[in-house]
């Protein structure tokens, strides 16, 4: 398709909303963006920065899921709320905070406990998956499915001073299960972790989507980004091949 045709199929609200964007990836670019769904498992510090830009980026639409309600403790990394909405579910205030900011992108809230069943209610019409939670059982779980169905699945962690991200596609790299095999068979408690951390790997995160989305750049297929904000530093980590046994079967 063309850049003419393209741009006949955006409407000239969204032809202005973009305008600093369209330029960078075209108008057929856009309509990638306006076509395809995205689910994002959790909605706090990454969920927060992740469904901003979303959103904000004109994504067609985005599924939500999160069983939580805004508390105290939140406020200091979860952009999305503020103090006056304590005690309110996550997702609902987060629809309508997202829905105020860009009401052209279809948002699907979804208030529940990220289970299997949950999640293949949800997974099978979706273009990518982005892992925003804050603890590994979870996060397992979410992997399996996203396996199960062949979706590529963006992931990112973070912790005090740091984070890390991948993507994961079955037929391309191991499951997120055999890359950090033996993590989390511990539990450490609530996640504490600087502000800005997971701000910057939500970003992050978006961008991994958008690579994909657009067939543009290099996603982090077999690789690691891990984030150290105490220097600051970026390292890439190269994932060689890895024998996974039954750890990534269906």
């Amino acid at each position: 398709m063309d850049s003419l045709e393209a741009c006949s199929e955006l409407t000239s609200e969204e032809l202005e909303r973009y305008s600093r964007q369209i330029p960078v990836i075209g108008c057929s670019g856009q309509l990638v963006l306006k076509k395809s769904r995205i689910l994002v498992a959790g909605v706090g510090g990454l969920g927060s920065i992740v469904l901003y830009y979303l959103v904000a980026a004109g994504v067609g639409e985005v599924v939500f899921i999160d069983d939580g309600v805004v508390e105290l403790s939140n406020l200091q990394r979860q952009i999305l709320y503020s103090t006056g909405e304590i005690g309110e579910s996550k997702v609902l205030v987060a629809e309508r905070k997202l829905r105020a900011l860009n009401p052209g992108v279809k948002l699907v809230p979804v208030q529940a406990v990220i289970s299997e069943s949950t999640l293949e209610e949800h997974i099978r019409g979706v273009d990518v998956v982005i892992d925003a939670l804050d603890n590994w059982e979870t996060r397992f779980i979410l992997d399996r499915v996203a396996w199960r169905h062949w979706k590529p699945l963006v992931h990112a962690g973070v912790g005090e001073y740091y984070g890390q991200l991948t993507v994961i596609k079955r037929g391309v790299t191991p499951c997120l299960r055999c890359l950090f095999r033996g993590v989390g068979s511990s539990s450490r408690g609530r996640v504490v972790v600087l502000a800005t951390i997971p701000g910057l790997l939500g970003l992050l995160e978006v961008n991994e989507a958008f690579k994909i989305l657009l067939g543009i750049g290099e996603p982090m297929y077999n690789k690691i980004l891990v984030f150290n904000g105490k220097k600051p530093s970026i390292d890439v980590i190269e994932v060689k091949a890895l024998d996974c046994g039954d750890i990534c079967s269906d």
